[in-house]
């Protein structure tokens, strides 16, 4: 072979569809390496065509749909930057409070990911498929124009929806918790960087946009700002202080959405509606809602002549010391040193000079000492909580944050084991269905047969999702149905609880109880295995179980019957994408509560159901 045909030039006279080929085997990281080689092949790497196959290859956004996502932003190769960085958002996150179920669904808008909170609820005669789907808004983050993600948690306050914009830490590829916190931030070397232009480094770097107003003549695309060696981590605060934060940095930072726009966050799934009008509302809503998360102001604020943010995202620290109230009467002089504390009382002249002057003599010493302080609190490792001011303390600035971390998690029965004090969701190992593990997934349901349709003194049924994993115990296959969320008036057993265990190796003898289907269909039943439901009696957190079979029916249905009551618990596979764009928006709650619901409740907080709800009790 020729040494021109060798190398760079090989690939350079490829044709296009063998090139795009060879270029999906490469992750977008390689891409960008690849384009350093020459010019040649920096041309090649910036084509269109090139990162569209990037994008496809990714699957979170149809390709059908690529083309649309294509207008809002300034190519095809900004679209994978935002994608990829988010791709680990993607799925289904938990919390343990409420006890029927907070199940929150991160999936793709339009040039966005949308979190979306499934409500415990009851199904009606259409069913899981045909009825709709009740679901309320917990955050969304958008793609800017080059690629770039904007934070906005969402809530409801005083009968009115609000977006409260923030920042967006760089994601985890392993991320199992999703905080929301508050972070400070300091400037540092005046808070400039120089634009860089590599992908590769784009996809690992903070998509954080926090800037301090200080900056307000400089570029946003050439600002940053710095950690402190000294910062205070959120979470080393009590719990009261970091509510007390989130709760006055919420209501500082929000944005009223008209209602007009604020109707869809991703397009519709049914068949009376029209796509192309979906689209344009989309359109025009994430237009609307970067020129907030910019400018700081809705329109009709602007209108009015409201005060603009400079930086919607970040607040000045000196107006959050302003508004925080020290504790027993006291007010801590957050602009010294930190341990000085005057009380709001009345001095006498004497006294103030006494002050005053120890003041002075201390004041260099007090600040070395606050730094000593910092250092032996997080060395030592102890359970001391750190102190309001120390974190105020660590930044210029301060501002909402969502932070996808991995941690540390046990978990029984693919139910992760939580922290009750922080605000967070916890992601759900969700494993495909493969040979061995057919059943591997996310399942829906009702109890009763046929499924589905109500009975006589019942409008609807009470919807159950579980998730069905395998475990492997002294030799045997178990097949485990974890319940995640139920719709009852009030709980009978908590999120995490086992509904049924079934051996895999263990076949059932026990004929099912009905011949035929809804429509009066033979049933086919293809396999039947022995397992253990549960029941009722034996205590909230330890309840019993009680014998029973599950059947694998046609058309990809489950049916796990009791065999002393019959009851019967029938699933269906589900696709909670399709779902929800079929679905029917609610009312969020108030914004941190929105996210992350900590207060330990056994009824349905999210919404008010109008007709009576199934207890699970009399289903058995």
């Amino acid at each position: 072979m020729l040494p021109d045909q060798c190398g760079s030039s090989l690939l350079l006279h490829l044709p296009d569809d063998v090139l795009i080929i060879v270029t999906r085997s490469l992750t977008p990281k390689d891409l960008c390496n690849l384009g350093l080689c020459c010019r040649g092949l920096c041309e090649l790497v910036a084509s269109e065509k090139v990162w569209l196959a990037q994008c496809d290859k990714l699957g979170v956004v149809p390709y059908k749909d690529l083309s649309e996502w294509r207008k809002g932003v300034s190519s095809y190769k900004a679209i994978c930057r935002f994608l990829v960085g988010v791709f680990p958002l993607l799925g289904i996150w938990v919390h343990q409070n409420p006890e029927l179920g907070n199940v929150v669904y991160v999936m793709p808008g339009f040039v966005s990911v949308v979190g979306c909170r499934i409500i415990p609820q009851e199904i009606g005669p259409l069913g899981i498929e045909d009825g709709p789907i009740l679901w309320a808004p917990v955050f969304e983050i958008l793609c800017d124009f080059e690629g770039s993600a904007e934070f906005f948690l969402h809530g409801r306050e005083r009968d009115h929806d609000y977006v409260y914009p923030g920042s967006l830490k760089a994601v985890d590829r392993t991320c199992n918790v999703l905080l929301l916190e508050v972070e400070p931030r300091q400037q540092r070397n005046g808070g400039i960087l120089a634009h860089s232009k590599s992908f590769a480094h784009d996809l690992d770097k903070d998509f954080s946009r926090k800037i301090s107003r200080s900056d307000s003549g400089i570029s946003k695309s050439n600002r940053i700002v710095g950690h402190n060696a000294s910062m205070v981590p959120f979470s080393r605060m009590a719990f009261g202080d970091r509510r007390k934060l989130l709760d006055l940095v919420t209501g500082q930072v929000r944005l009223q959405v008209p209602d007009a726009k604020n109707s869809l966050l991703f397009p519709r799934l049914r068949g009376d509606v029209d796509l192309s009008e979906d689209i344009a509302i989309l359109s025009e809503r994430r237009l609307l809602l970067m020129q907030m998360y910019n400018l700081g102001s809705s329109p009709s604020d602007r209108k009015a002549g409201a005060r603009l943010l400079l930086d919607p995202t970040q607040l000045e620290m000196s107006e959050i010391r302003k508004n925080m109230n020290c504790t027993h009467g006291c007010e801590t002089s957050w602009y010294g040193d930190g341990s000085q504390t005057q009380c709001m009382k009345k001095k006498t002249l004497t006294g103030y000079f006494r002050d005053s002057f120890r003041h002075m003599l201390g004041k260099s010493n007090s600040i070395n000492g606050s730094r000593e302080t910092l250092k032996k609190n997080f060395s030592s490792g102890g359970n001391r909580h750190a102190q309001l001011h120390e974190f105020l303390h660590s930044g210029d600035t301060i501002g909402l944050m969502l932070h996808a971390s991995t941690v540390k998690l046990s978990s029984y029965r693919a139910w992760p084991n939580m922290h009750d004090s922080r605000f967070a969701l916890y992601k759900l190992p969700m494993r495909e269905p493969v040979a061995g593990q057919e059943y591997s997934g996310l399942w829906g349901g009702t109890f009763g047969w046929p499924p589905g349709r109500p009975s006589e003194d019942k409008l609807g049924k009470a919807l159950f999702f579980l998730l069905l994993s395998y475990e492997e115990s002294q030799g045997q296959t178990l097949l485990i149905a974890t319940k995640i969320l139920e719709g009852t008036h009030y709980v009978l057993h908590p999120n995490g609880s086992a509904m049924f265990i079934v051996n895999i190796d263990e076949s059932s003898l026990e004929p099912f109880p009905w011949e035929a289907d809804e429509d009066g269909r033979v049933l086919n039943v293809e396999c039947a295995y022995n397992g253990e439901g549960i029941a009722n009696g034996y205590g909230f957190r330890y309840p019993g179980s009680k014998p029973g079979s599950l059947f694998v029916i046609q058309d990809g249905l489950l049916a796990f019957v009791w065999r002393e009551s019959k009851s019967v618990l029938t699933l269906q596979r589900l696709n909670l994408e399709k779902l929800l764009k079929k679905g029917e928006r609610m009312h969020a709650l108030p914004p941190v509560s929105n996210f992350a619901y900590l207060t330990r409740s056994y009824s349905n907080v999210f919404a008010a159901f109008s007709n009576s709800a199934n207890s699970l009790s009399s289903q058995r």
